[in-house]
């Protein structure tokens, strides 16, 4: 349990950090964000609990595929908000946008020989 509660609070932090950031630098604060600091800690975590090389190869890969559909959300919302559109309604096209692509991965990446 108190693994789980120092992953969170770890979590919480990096997410806090980033806010704070980019409070005062958007563009540096967009630039933490984009790392993936949470795919390299949750692959970490996992190693830490399952040291399997393969196990870890097809986490890493299918990461990478289920980045992809989360890209063209941070082409929406902007897109929405420059165009008159507010906050929390951007928002949630975007995250709607994320699902039915997800959705989509889901569905044809096996179709295309991907193991997700």
């Amino acid at each position: 349990m108190w693994g789980f509660a120092a992953k969170a609070v770890l979590a919480g932090l990096m997410i806090a950090a980033i806010a704070e950031v980019g409070r005062r630098l958007p563009a540096a604060g967009a630039l933490i964000a984009s790392l993936p600091l949470v795919s390299i800690l949750g692959m970490i975590f996992l190693w830490h609990v399952r040291p399997d090389a393969q196990n870890m190869a097809l986490h890493a890969e299918a990461t990478f595929w289920y980045v992809l559909p989360s890209l063209p959300m941070f082409l929406l919302i902007p897109w929405l908000l420059r165009h008159g559109a507010g906050f929390w309604l951007s928002l949630a096209a975007g995250c709607v946008l994320t699902i039915a692509l997800y959705l989509l991965m889901m569905f044809v990446g096996p179709r295309l020989g991907l193991r997700l």
